[in-house]
């Protein structure tokens, strides 16, 4: 890729002030729970699913990647669509693991609602961008139109 396409990329839509406090609060909040979750998978990143994990140690470390590294670009708004991107993958596979293997509902004790709310974060964060109190916005710039 091309650094103007990837410079495109990673362009900020033009938002408004208020778009982008709103966006900028949800960023910190959502951004901090996934450093939290995020940190103790990082710890032991390619066994935090335990030893007898079917998951391969590759992908374990991938998503505490994701979790940990993305809380941190979301709360910075850096690198936010690739960020965003990495956690829609984790937060998509979390929520398929616990339909599907486990076979949790979607509210309760052991459930797939909080991958649920954080996949559509995701997904939301994916399509507006970062708002305009980011770094891409001071690094990369803003879209024009």
């Amino acid at each position: 890729m091309k650094t103007a396409q990837l410079k495109k990329f990673f362009l900020v839509k033009n938002q408004s002030a208020w778009n982008s406090g709103a966006f900028l609060l949800l960023r910190l909040v959502a951004g901090y729970a996934f450093v939290l979750h995020g940190w103790p998978k990082f710890q032991n990143a390619t066994h935090w699913m335990g030893p007898d994990s079917p998951v391969p140690a590759l992908f374990q470390f991938l998503a505490a990647f994701a979790e940990f590294g993305g809380g941190l670009a979301w709360i910075l708004g850096l690198l936010f669509p690739l960020a965003s991107l990495g956690l829609i993958c984790t937060m998509g596979v979390a929520m398929s693991f616990h339909i599907f293997v486990k076979g949790d509902p979607f509210v309760g004790q052991s459930s797939y609602e909080l991958a649920a709310i954080y996949l559509c974060m995701s997904v939301l964060f994916m399509v507006t961008g970062p708002g305009k109190y980011s770094l891409d916005q001071k690094v990369f710039g803003k879209r024009v139109g």
